[in-house]
């Protein structure tokens, strides 16, 4: 007989079906004992009142991998609605050791750094496989936001000749006896086929030599990009951006129960980076935003928008990278921007150069040459659009969204300054 996923047990009432799954908890009372079988879709509850079903299923542990093949009784209080009753149960893959987690509670007891250590058992508890639904509902919403605005989904490599940015961040790697790095972005590539087909977007991993050993950061993380060309500035980006927002979170709102999702503003919230400063009480000469900036920003979007998002845009040119647009209007700012999400810096984006000459002006003006970047280069000897383009941290804005204190819960094996394995 042909399995079903629990979910559909109560559009069969009546009927003889087979639900695999693993023993998520087992109920023994004295008359009758109870099963809970938990698949990809849910859990079912089996109906036990056989003696020698009874002293199968106390020989049985939680985690065990069974098939149950029964008849589909109602039951309001059942999970789902439905049962299963006069059971045929036969174990599939027992255990080889005990688990060392209760998965049918709330809440898993223990710290983070084991669940992380332990995380093939640790995933399939309700909670931790439900940030992992959450990551792929909002990578749906993304591509198709950006489909229905006629991107085209590319990949690129993630084995670079150069590093994007600086040097000092990049994990070095022997490429057949050359000197190689892992790709911190994607970001020359997607610029390139900016001249190929306009609009790209790309999901993928990329990494960081940074040192960081913060809740909020990871040394390989999914970064979103998009890049789309001819555009006027930088506000293009903003809004192409604010639409694939909208659609991640309803993506998510359609497909995981997450309390408390906010609703994307039509209009984000939009400050100038010199007012940033004043609203987070920073120094008037800061270059950049430090976390608790990010946090007063935060409080000020709710406050004073009603919104958990707020642009900051025209960051300073010196703290941009080389291939960042100038604002023209304001020497030594850029046509750049980060945006905010519940307080903590969420993506940056920006419009860039697209002028050959523009860019190895950039280059040397930072004391760098261009050599390194020649391949790169060579694309904006060919008439670049305008264009601009934004990234944004997969595991970043799901712990935001589901409210996870550090980025590592959201993530299914995530890499670290110190960890490696699983």
């Amino acid at each position: 007989m042909q399995r079903i996923l629990t979910e559909r047990l109560a559009t069969q009432a009546g009927a003889t079906v087979t639900i695999q799954g693993w023993v998520h908890r087992r109920r023994l009372f004295k008359s009758v004992a109870f099963l809970v079988v938990r698949d990809a879709s849910g859990l079912a509850q089996v109906v036990v009142t056989e003696p020698s079903d009874r002293a199968r299923l106390e020989r049985l542990t939680e985690g065990t991998a069974v098939e149950v093949t029964g008849r589909v009784a109602a039951n309001p209080v059942a999970p789902g609605g439905a049962e299963l009753v006069e059971p045929l149960l036969r174990t599939l893959s027992p255990l080889a050791v005990p688990t060392d987690f209760a998965l049918h509670r709330p809440e898993l007891d223990a710290t983070l750094p084991t669940l992380l250590d332990r995380a093939a058992l640790s995933l399939r508890h309700p909670r931790r496989a439900a940030a992992l639904r959450v990551s792929a509902a909002a990578v749906a919403g993304f591509r198709a936001a950006l489909d229905a605005e006629r991107f085209v989904e590319v990949h690129t490599p993630k084995i670079v000749v150069s590093s994007t940015e600086s040097g000092a961040t990049v994990f070095g790697i022997d490429y057949f006896g050359r000197r190689a790095y892992l790709a911190q972005s994607p970001q020359f590539y997607k610029q390139m086929m900016v001249g190929v087909f306009e609009r790209v977007y790309e999901v993928g991993p990329v990494f960081r030599a940074e040192p960081h050993d913060t809740a909020r950061h990871l040394a390989q993380y999914t970064s979103l990009d998009a890049e789309l060309g001819f555009v006027r500035d930088h506000r293009d980006v903003m809004a192409v951006l604010r639409g694939a927002l909208h659609a991640m979170i309803e993506t998510v709102r359609a497909r995981v129960a997450v309390p408390g999702l906010p609703a994307v503003p039509a209009e984000i919230p939009a400050v100038a980076f010199p007012e940033a400063l004043r609203i987070a009480g920073a120094h008037p000469d800061e270059p950049d935003l430090a976390p608790a900036h990010e946090r007063a920003l935060g409080e000020w979007a709710r406050s004073a928008h009603g919104s958990e998002f707020v642009f900051v845009t025209g960051y300073p040119m010196a703290k941009r990278p080389f291939y960042t647009a100038p604002d023209p209007s304001a020497p030594g700012y850029s046509n750049g921007f980060d945006l905010l999400f519940r307080g903590v810096e969420l993506v940056t984006g920006g419009q860039r150069l697209h002028a050959y000459d523009d860019y190895v002006a950039a280059l040397a003006a930072r004391g760098e040459s261009p050599a390194p970047y020649a391949s790169y280069l060579e694309a904006f000897r060919y008439g670049m659009p305008p264009h601009g383009g934004f990234a944004i941290g997969l595991e970043r804005f799901v712990s935001r969204l589901t409210g996870a204190a550090n980025v590592r819960e959201v993530s299914a094996f995530p890499r670290d300054r110190h960890r490696l394995t699983p």
